[in-house]
C-alpha cells in the first residue's frame, strides 16, 4: 500500500502525456495546481483521495485527446475500486473534453462524462463507471 500525504501544495509545468495505460504518447500538456491538504492511499487497483481547499487548471494536446479543465474544490473524499469511481465534495470544475475515447463538459461542477468513461457530477460530487 502506498500512501502519500501533503499540508500546503503548489506545483505547475509542462507534464508528458500518458495514455489511459500510463504508456507515455505524443503531445503537450501544462497543468498548474495550488491546495491545503492531501491525503491519498493506493492498493492495486483502488484508491482513495481527501483533498482541502484546491484550485487548478490543465489543458492538453495529444494523440489520445483535447482536453482543457478549471478546478476549484472547498473539500473532497474520491475514491475508486476497480471500474467504479465515486467523489464526494463541494467543487466548481468548468472545461470539456475528447479523450480516451470519452466526451466530458461541466460548468460549475455540474456536468457529464459519456464513453469509456461515464460519469455524472453535480456541484462536484461525482459517480462514474469505466468501460474496457
Amino acid at each position: 500500500m502506498a500512501s502519500k500525504t501533503q499540508g500546503l501544495y503548489a506545483k505547475s509545468g509542462p507534464y508528458t502525456c500518458k495514455d489511459r495505460n500510463g504508456k507515455q504518447i505524443a503531445g503537450v500538456g501544462a497543468k498548474a495546481e495550488a491546495g491545503v491538504g492531501r491525503v491519498s492511499l493506493v492498493e492495486d487497483d483502488a484508491m482513495v483521495e481527501a483533498r482541502g481547499p484546491n484550485a487548478g487548471a490543465s489543458t492538453e494536446i495529444s494523440e489520445a485527446g483535447v482536453s482543457v479543465m478549471t478546478r476549484a474544490e472547498l473539500a473532497a473524499v474520491e475514491a475508486a475500486a476497480g471500474p467504479v469511481n465515486a467523489k464526494i465534495g463541494l467543487g466548481i470544475d468548468t472545461g470539456a473534453a475528447v479523450k480516451d475515447g470519452s466526451v466530458e463538459a461541466k460548468v460549475l461542477g455540474c456536468g457529464v462524462s459519456l464513453g469509456r468513461k461515464t460519469s455524472v457530477s453535480v456541484f462536484g460530487t461525482e459517480i462514474g463507471l469505466s468501460f474496457w
